[in-house]
This record gives structure tokens, sequence and C-alpha cells, in this order.
């Protein structure tokens, strides 16, 4: 008897080691049903196992998966999928993409405004997104709790998009530990935002116009480093942080070789410990702030980097198209003030 079943154990820890991590978590493994070779389109292939498996993690082992068209999750909880790729997998556009939507639309099929039902907590984990300099990247299109995260996106027009969210406009997302690389062209932009209440951590972003755009309120942003190093053609249209609302948090953000740090459309604002450098004398204007009307914001521990090596015609902190406001400056430190060219921030600063 002792002997039977010290067979029976042998057996089965060879046959749980026999197992990839994958398949002892239970997961659905993509190359199950796909090749990840990177030579034929799979994006049919993909679809069908995202529909068919739902409340499952779908999991991509490395590799290359080409897609021609985008890939759909849905955002009912009772059918959502989450989707969890090895380091080294890489999802990549065909060159012929023609989609205007992003290649993976988390929340894109079965919209829904749910946070009761077991499900609702879908999440895109790891890997690489290449959009092939043809595509966006990620979408999120409905749903809540969605989360991004630990993803490398490449060569993209947008690297994420997260659209008007389901419960009244507000998406309720959380993105963290995410890089991307756009397709340095003068349109692409690192993250779009128009749903509200979301938050942003641990980002680095280039090879992009805009780093981040925001068109919606509610958003808190830590430790979001956007870099420019496109060509020297539209410099002058390029900021690291657009924000078109009000009520937007902004913590150790850091704009890095962009004509513009921080824009906003005049709104109540906050910003605490962000930092503006310029290594590089691109363009003949270098401006930390700029506001499309009167300067609303309250603004605390900026270091702005003006350094000798990168002087430019014009060296701003503040560019106001309006007189007035109720923003500050608190605890303001400037590199170098001798190449400033203009001081109107002064009546600004607490």
């Amino acid at each position: 008897m002792k002997k039977l079943l010290f067979v029976l154990l042998v057996s089965v820890v060879t046959l749980t080691w026999g197992k990839s991590d994958a398949d002892r978590k239970g997961y659905v493994v993509v190359t199950d049903f796909v090749k990840a070779d990177g030579k034929k389109d799979v994006s049919d292939k993909i679809q069908q196992i995202i529909d068919s498996h739902p409340n499952r993690t779908i999991y991509f082992p490395d590799g290359v998966y080409l897609i021609s068209k985008p890939i759909l999750t849905p955002a009912e909880p009772t059918k959502s999928v989450a989707l969890e790729l090895s380091n080294y997998a890489i999802i990549r556009a065909t060159p012929k993409w023609s989609s205007d939507e992003a290649m993976i639309r988390l929340g894109g099929k079965d919209a829904a405004n749910n946070i009761t039902i077991p499900g609702s907590n879908y999440y895109l984990d790891g890997g690489i997104i290449d959009g092939n300099k043809v595509a966006k990247g990620i979408s999120i299109d409905s749903g809540r709790e969605t989360v991004i995260r630990n993803t490398s996106i490449k060569n993209v027009k947008i690297g994420i998009h997260v659209k008007h969210g389901a419960n009244n406009g507000s998406s309720d997302c959380d993105i963290h530990d995410v890089n991307i690389v756009g397709n340095f062209t003068m349109e692409s932009i690192g993250v779009l935002v128009e749903g509200f209440d979301n938050t942003f951590t641990n980002m680095r972003i280039a090879g992009i116009q805009i780093g981040m755009k925001l068109l919606s309120g509610g958003n808190s942003l830590r430790n979001i480093h956007p870099l420019y190093f496109n060509s020297s053609k539209g410099y002058e249209s390029s900021c690291g942080f657009w924000d078109e609302k009000n009520d937007n948090w902004y913590d150790f953000c850091y704009s890095d070789q962009f004509a513009t740090g921080f824009h906003n459309t005049g709104g109540k604002l906050f910003y605490t410990n962000c930092f503006v450098y310029w290594y590089a004398a691109n363009g003949e204007k270098h401006t930390a702030f700029e506001v499309d009307g009167r300067f609303n914001s309250s603004v605390t521990n900026l270091n702005i980097g003006f350094w000798k090596h990168n002087a430019v015609k014009e060296n701003v902190v503040l560019s106001a198209m309006e007189e007035g406001g109720t923003g500050h400056f608190f605890n303001l430190n400037v590199g170098d003030h001798k190449l400033l060219t203009d001081t109107s921030h002064e009546r600004y600063m607490r």
C-alpha cells in the first residue's frame, strides 16, 4: 500500500512539473490555439479565444502575435477576461493596418457600468504592444476598474486612449508601470484622456509630440516622465503635459526637453514637486507654464532647468494670455535666473 501511494505521489508531482506555470494557474494559453511566429494574421483566432472563455485569464507566451484588426475584450463582468502577456510576448500590428481604433480595445464590446458583479476588474498585464508605426496601442472603451500595468507600448500613433467613461463620464481606470514610445510624428500622443477619475503612475513616454493630453478632470498623475527627442520640425508645438480641464493633480511629473512643459486653459490644477528641463537648444522659446487664459493653478516646489548650454532667445517661467487669475508659485527654483527673458511670473510668487 505504501509503495502504491508513493508511486501515485511521484506521478502527480511529475505531471505537475511537466506543466507550464500558466497551465498550473489554470490560464487559457494562446499558443495552444495559434502559433506565435509573427508570420500569419491571428486576429480572428485571438478574438475567438476571448469570446469563448469568459472570466478567464488569457495568457500569451513569448513570441510574436500578428494582428490586422483590433482585439476587443468585453466590459460586461460575466463575460470579461484578463489579458496577461509574458515579458517578451509581442502583439504587433501588420504594416497594412487600416483601423482608426486601437490594437487592443479593453471593454470594446459588451459595454457595462457595473462594479458589484465579480469580473468587473479586468486588466492587461505585461508584454509588448507594437503599433508598427501605423496603429494606436491600447484603448479603454467601457467598464470600470480597468487596469493596464507592466506593459511596453512601442511605435504607436497614440499609446493609450482612455475614452469617455461608462460611469457618467468617469472611466475609473488605473494605469501604472507603463513605457510608451510613439511613432516620432507630430500627431503622436503618449496618453489621451477623455474619461474622468483615473490614476496614472510610474510612466515613461518618448517619441511623441505631446506626452499626456487631458480632456477630463479628476485625474491623478504621479511620476510621469515624457521626453522629447523628435526632429526639430514642429518643435514649437511640442508639450509635455497638455490639460484642458480642472481638478487634476500632478505629483513629480517631469517634462523633459519639450518646447512647453505644462499647458492648460486656465483651469484650477495642482502641481507638486514637478520638474521642467532643457538639455539642448531646440527651437527659439522654452516655456515652463503656458496658459490659454488666466493663470489659476497651484504650483508648489517647481524646479526649472534653464542652463547656459541650452539657452535660446526666450526662456519663460509663465506665459499667460490674460492677466490676473488666482494661481501661485510657491518655492519656485529656477536654474540660472540670468537666462530668463520675462519676469511676469513674479506677481504670482508666494
